[in-house]
């Protein structure tokens, strides 16, 4: 058997039901391999250790006693430090909420102790959560653990580089505009970015949140393999009416012809060669597992991107303006001062305007994705940046907005998106992952996971050692 810390979680429910491993065991051999690893990644900012032996001896005795075990039992999980965990501070980065002291766990997070998960530590993300890139002046930098050259990305780089590690099997994050799928692809991992209604989470740490981020930001999980992305994601979205956009919706849906849009440049964007070689060796894959896969355009998604900005902006400017000013997190200054110049302030008509043309691009994307169930594209448009590029120039910074049209606009439609890691290749910066993005309609998830399953088979990428 390999490490315990590297068990997958579909291998830990097995074992553990088996009576071949303990939960404790398990939970022991994840803290080690934190205590081995995380001083050069710095991706967990906030151990649990006390916390993950009590659950984890918690389950053992369940089982013992014969109790059912829930479908995520002893695997060790992190939790984004910008989601509610009780008894946890609810930093998202910042100096300014260092003592704001959860009362309360968020669904997602209490979903996932139903199911059974061990929550070893919380995972890094920038100031904000608002880079694609990690670094925070609480808690530091992160390092992606396949090349510190490289961004981890953000915000979830904590957790895409504790679960490339082995520091969890499971790497919750959250994507508002790419913050699970990006992360997952700069680290070589698995990331899926679920629909907008389909995780219940909700921070009562804080007010509720304006309705640009209630329309695009979800919870969602990162893993090494196709099988633990499934567990993670049913264990997450069990039912929690405290979010208000929380749907009941099944999780398998309609029987739908096996239809693949290749799309190696959405609406014109610059792709890199090496993307795009791996778009069309991915379609080829999908052809010989029985898809069938043509080469088209899709929907508008500059016009998704800008939409987004107006909103992101808007409501930064109006509630974060203050908050950004003086926390002084050098990083998060520029990227706003950078950010505000793609897009003006607008008045209330600009805001309507906004939310109006989302009927019309969701209406768009929806026709397309019922004609071709599922969307193959790129994750971005260059393989995963040089680390904090987007502190350069302001060509570089305009290059990675150019890059990432992918990420900031398919959630302005709140469609769901899975990040397949597909192998490496030698980039400008020494070996760099390389991956694929599948997108479907909304709560269409299980496409996703069957076409990723199509791709990759019952692979269990390897942790790497920082």
């Amino acid at each position: 058997m390999t490490d315990l810390c590297e068990l997958t979680a579909a291998e830990i429910r097995a074992y553990l039901q088996a009576g071949q491993v303990s939960a404790r065991d398990i939970a022991k051999s994840t803290l080690t391999r934190i205590d081995a690893a995380n001083s050069t990644l710095n991706a967990i900012v906030a151990r649990c250790d006390d916390q993950a032996l009590a659950a984890a001896g918690a389950i053992d005795a369940a089982r013992a006693a014969g109790q059912q075990l829930g479908p995520l039992a002893g695997v060790p999980v992190t939790i984004k430090v910008n989601v509610d965990q009780v008894g946890m501070a609810t930093t998202n980065g910042l100096r300014l909420q260092e003592s704001l002291i959860a009362k309360e766990d968020s669904p997602v997070v209490a979903n996932l102790r139903k199911a059974g998960a061990v929550i070893v530590g919380r995972t890094n993300t920038p100031a904000f959560s608002l880079r694609w890139f990690t670094r925070n002046s609480l808690h530091g930098a992160t390092t992606n653990p396949r090349n510190p050259a490289l961004t981890p990305g953000g915000s979830s780089g904590g957790a895409a580089s504790a679960t490339a590690a082995g520091m969890g099997a499971i790497g919750h994050g959250t994507d508002i505009a790419g913050s699970i799928r990006y992360p997952a692809y700069a680290c070589g991992l698995h990331g899926l970015r679920p629909s907008l209604g389909r995780v219940p989470a909700i921070n009562f740490s804080a007010p509720d949140r304006h309705i640009g981020a209630q329309l695009m930001a979800v919870s969602g999980p990162i893993a090494r393999s196709m099988a633990d992305l499934r567990l993670g994601l049913q264990a997450m979205c069990a039912a929690d009416l405290r979010d208000p956009w929380y749907m009941p919706v099944a999780f398998r849906g309609a029987e739908v012809p096996r239809r693949v849009a290749l799309c190696l440049a959405p609406d014109g964007m610059s792709v890199d060669a090496a993307i795009k070689d791996a778009l069309r060796q991915a379609g080829k894959k999908l052809e010989a597992a029985g898809w069938l896969v043509e080469e088209c355009d899709t929907p508008p998604l500059q016009d998704a991107v800008r939409n987004q900005l107006t909103l992101w902006l808007a409501e930064t400017r109006r509630g974060g303006d203050a908050a950004i000013r003086q926390e002084n997190d050098p990083d998060s200054l520029l990227v706003y001062q950078r950010l505000s110049t793609l897009s003006a302030p607008v008045d209330i008509n600009g805001l309507l305007d906004a939310l109006q043309d989302r009927a019309r691009l969701t209406r768009l994307w929806r026709q397309f994705l019922s004609d071709w169930p599922v969307l193959l594209c790129p994750v971005s448009g260059e393989l995963p940046f040089r680390n904090h590029r987007d502190l350069d120039s302001i060509e570089d910074f305009d290059a990675i907005i150019a890059a990432q049209m992918t990420q900031i606009g398919l959630p302005f439609m709140g469609l769901p998106g899975l990040t397949v890691t597909t192998g490496t290749v030698q980039g400008d910066h020494g070996p760099s992952p390389i991956g694929v993005q599948l997108v479907a309609n909304q709560f269409r998830e299980d496409l996703l996971l069957d076409a990723g399953e199509a791709l990759v088979g019952s692979t269990v990428l390897p942790c790497c050692s920082p």
